[in-house]
């Protein structure tokens, strides 16, 4: 019994080999920060981890189980070595692992702004942690590491995911919501290139609620194998926005909505009043950006 619980215990503390720390960064590491701040600054320092890279060129099939992925658009050759923001609406609990697929077939291996609750988990978690997703511990003192880290990746040239809505989208139609300014102030900031990427069918494949129902959808997207379609759009006009001028972040926002929901009417075709696939246990308290994708043409 006791040699059970010490091995569930190494299981739980477990973390594959980290990356050393510079000693530039290690002087930002205040003894009151959590213990996983600096593995997550070593990584995002780090160029990204081999494994990663293997999983992505030879295991992305395991995505495919769940449906046929469809990948249009591209990065600009000269914007593929880094860093870059890419910016994506949030359907589902399954689509970071669809455009994880769709940006490798694009030759970028990404790293995800992922909820810390997902990264807290045995094995699963550290595994994420290494590949160079970025925790995200939203509504808590906790979340500022986040953009630390983000900042950390991106100067360091990496490709980083987020999710400008900061939530799986709630919207009845699902179109994306406005978004936060989160990742409109760090593009400012540090003048790093926005590309929009926006992404369909993912929302069939495990549902909203957390319960044996995610079993469920995701047996019924193996047998009927939904098109899982996701686009790379040119990247969004930020030129002539600047940091610390008044409304210029809510302006960079708004333009980077615009351009996923853009992208995102090709990809949903017969879809564009309402979502074939209806989510009973998917909230509807939002408001997209562009109800039924309409988007002006004058957008400040």
């Amino acid at each position: 019994m006791g040699a059970a619980v010490s091995l569930g215990e190494r299981l739980r503390r477990w973390h594959p080999r980290t990356p050393s720390l510079p000693q530039d960064l290690a002087d930002l590491v205040r003894a009151d920060d959590p213990e996983w701040f600096a593995r997550e600054l070593a990584i995002a320092v780090a160029p990204p981890w081999w494994f990663w890279r293997l999983l992505l060129r030879r295991f992305s099939w395991l995505v495919a189980v769940f449906g046929r992925v469809e990948v249009t658009g591209g990065i600009p050759e000269e914007l593929r070595g880094g860093p870059l923001l890419l910016a994506a609406n949030h359907i589902g609990d399954f689509d970071p692992f669809v455009v994880a697929v769709a940006l490798a077939r694009l030759g970028v291996a990404p790293r995800i702004m992922t909820t810390g609750g997902i990264l807290a988990a045995p094995v699963a978690g550290p595994l994420l942690e290494r590949t160079g997703a970025i925790r995200v511990e939203r509504g808590t003192e906790l979340a500022r590491h986040a953009v630390r880290v983000t900042e950390v990746a991106l100067v360091h040239g990496g490709h980083v995911v987020a999710y400008p809505e900061g939530r799986v989208g709630l919207a009845p139609d699902l179109w994306p919501e406005r978004g936060r300014t989160g990742m409109a102030r760090l593009a400012l900031g540090l003048r790093v290139p926005v590309i929009p990427v926006s992404q369909w069918g993912a929302h069939e494949v495990l549902q909203y609620g957390n319960d044996w129902g995610k079993l469920r959808t995701a047996a019924r997207a193996v047998l009927r194998r939904p098109a899982l379609r996701v686009h790379v759009g040119p990247p969004v006009a930020l030129d002539d926005l600047r940091m610390g001028r008044v409304g210029d972040a809510n302006r960079a926002r708004y333009r980077i909505a615009a351009a996923i929901t853009r992208g995102l009417g090709p990809l949903r075709t017969r879809e564009m009043d309402r979502p074939a696939f209806i989510d009973p246990t998917r909230p509807v308290t939002a408001v997209a950006a562009y109800p039924g994708g309409v988007v002006p043409e004058d957008i400040p």
